[in-house]
């Protein structure tokens, strides 16, 4: 009995042991012939080969219909490693001028998995790129001496005018990451890097075609699989038209050359960009072809980082600039009438504290406070908000997240949601975090700096304009774009829907009136041009790394303004000295297209400035 038992039991060992084995097995089938493409790949290459058809890119135009952004062919030296034959190296390194060890590393490259992690000796792999038409010719008449290399024809971009770098971005070869993200791409594909090409990449790139070719029993090729029933036809990129006026633009880059810093434009009725200036820049077509590595590598390196773009990911201090939104809260929170006046003894003193300021007529009330960008006014505003009307908001912190609320409807402390990469949202604190820094006890006097735009308050070039717009609009803005359309398609609906402020449109006028005045008596003097009625206010950002910043913004006309502006220079100090010429000139090149004689002498000076350090 006790040997029946032991036999029963054996034989459910072996049969389990039976089913282990057969799952294993089971197991490595299924992946050598579904999950593992390798077989595949190797049945495949020897009945057919596969070409890719790539389509051509979408072409970028500026709002005037300038093409700005083209395509180029180029060609690259493909083959199929299982098809390669024994080939005469001399002359095939002769046809692309090059030596025998440059080829001999090309191999090598190409085979090394960790620079080449889909390499297979049965799929097509690239050898060469960005072949120029010269030595594409030369190959092709004698590409028949060399077995399992074909040539395949690509596109790279071509550059109108060398501005703008920023705003275009450029392409690049995909990586490993890109591959694994998107079934599109394969290896040896370009795609958008940075800028335009990046944000639109899935519109400018079209879908790619297919070429099957058929091999006879020897692997030659016979010729097209079933007549090319089975060919897809690549569809083109769509193109893209832009907001941005490449004659501002460039205008506006050679205004900031020598300088650190951004201009940013915008169409305050449509939310549309018409110039992103950062500065230093660099020429985009150094980012195409066989020297966009070195040339990459050498532009990260460089001084002042021309490939950081200060228009939209620069986080500033923005300073007076900041100074119309507090008037806008102050008005809207019944803090001020336009008859409140604050007294300013050379600034602002409270108790211990000063903050100083210039010499201007005191006491004064808010249009002649943004006239003579008073610091005091703001100062004596906030503190009368958070510090003295505990019956309307009962503490501290619900009156600074009033004050916050409001600031962040202006624009600030998010990001706008422009159509382009890498925007920084800046910053603006809350309650909390001022209870955290301060252990809950604090009090205006504590953040005064933040009404004046300085303190922990940042935004971007960007959100400064964007301000601008709003009080050109007297109360509302459309997210700011730089895609005005795109081919057979529309925009999408954040860019063409206006939002609100919850401050009243006659408080936006009063701020409006007192930045016109900042210009006819005022900061801005220096910003009127042929008798157009320009508003603006200028703005000195301290700087705790070295000399303050140059800052402007405005808009004109006063009434149907078509352009509002932010100039934001670093380590130039006073707004009036740089931000209000620059950013006057942009007005009036754009509105005129040129600078009337009498102003010739600024433009020239301010082409001549040398900033940066």
């Amino acid at each position: 009995m006790r040997k029946d038992y032991i036999l029963e039991k054996r034989k459910y060992v072996i049969i389990a042991l039976l089913l282990i084995v057969a799952g294993i097995y089971l197991v490595r089938l299924f992946n050598l012939q579904v999950l593992d493409n390798k077989y595949k790949d190797v049945a495949d290459s020897n009945a057919y080969l596969k070409k890719a058809i790539y389509p051509s890119r979408g072409h970028i135009l500026d709002r005037n219909d300038s093409l700005i952004v083209y395509n180029k062919p180029t060609y690259d030296i493909m083959l199929v490693p299982r098809d390669v034959q024994e080939f005469d190296t001399a002359d095939f390194c002769n046809a692309l001028n090059i030596t025998r060890d440059d080829l001999i590393k090309r191999f090598e490259d190409m085979r090394d998995k960790k620079n080449n992690p889909n390499y297979s000796a049965y799929t097509p792999q690239k050898l060469f790129t960005h072949l120029p038409p010269e030595e594409y010719g030369r190959l092709q008449e004698k590409l028949h001496r060399f077995p399992g290399f074909y040539i395949q024809k690509r596109n790279i971009r071509q550059y109108a005018c060398n501005a703008g770098a920023n705003v275009l971005g450029n392409i690049r070869e995909v990586s490993q990451k890109d591959i694994e993200r998107d079934p599109y791409y394969s290896p040896g594909d370009y795609c958008g890097d940075l800028g335009i090409e990046r944000s639109y990449e899935e519109v400018l790139r079209g879908e790619k075609g297919l070429e099957i070719l058929i091999r006879d029993a020897h692997g030659k090729i016979q010729g097209k699989y079933d007549n090319g029933a089975h060919d897809l036809s690549p569809v083109p990129g769509k193109n893209l038209k832009l907001s941005i006026d490449i004659n501002l633009q460039a205008y506006g880059e050679k205004l900031m050359a020598g300088k650190v810093g951004a201009i940013v434009a915008i169409e305050p009725e449509t939310g549309e960009i018409l110039a992103l200036v950062s500065s230093p820049n660099y020429d985009p077509n150094l980012l195409v072809g066989r020297d966009r590595g070195k040339n990459y590598s050498q532009l990260v390196k460089a001084p002042h980082k021309p490939l950081f773009d200060r228009s939209i990911m620069g986080a500033y201090p923005p300073g007076s600039t900041f100074k119309p939104s507090q008037g806008l809260i102050l008005r809207q929170e019944g803090i001020v009438s336009l008859s409140t006046a604050f007294p300013c003894h050379r600034g602002f003193i409270s108790g211990g504290l000063r903050v100083g300021c210039h010499r201007h007529e005191s006491p004064i009330t808010l249009k002649p406070a943004l006239r003579t960008s008073c610091n005091a006014y703001f100062c004596w505003g906030l503190k009368n908000m958070l510090d003295n009307n505990k019956k309307r908001y009962g503490t501290i912190d619900n009156a600074f997240e009033t004050w916050k609320k409001h600031i962040v409807s202006l624009g600030y402390g998010y990001k706008l949601g422009v159509d382009l990469p890498g925007e920084n949202r800046g910053f603006i604190p809350n309650a909390k975090f001022y209870n955290k820094v301060y252990n809950n006890h604090w009090s205006a006097n504590t953040i005064i700096s933040i009404s004046i735009g300085q303190g922990e308050v940042t935004a971007t070039p960007l959100q400064i304009a964007n301000l601008s717009a709003t009080i050109a609009n007297r109360g509302w803005f459309i997210t700011p774009h730089v895609v005005k359309e795109i081919q057979g398609d529309t925009i999408r609906k954040e860019y063409r829907e206006k939002r609100i402020p919850k401050i009243k449109r006659q408080y936006f006028e009063e701020v409006a009136e007192g930045m016109r005045m900042a210009v006819t008596g005022g900061t801005c003097k220096r910003a009127q041009f042929r008798g157009v009625e320009v508003c603006g206010k200028t703005g000195t950002a301290e700087n705790p790394h070295g000399r303050d910043h140059s800052a402007f913004i405005g808009f004109a006309p006063y009434h149907e303004p078509k352009i509002a502006v932010c100039a934001y220079i670093e380590n130039a100090g006073f707004g009036a000295t740089y931000g209000v010429p620059i950013g006057s000139l942009m007005m009036e090149k754009y509105l005129f297209g040129s600078i009337s004689p009498e102003r010739k002498g600024m433009e020239a000076s301010m082409f001549n400035a040398r900033t940066a350090r």
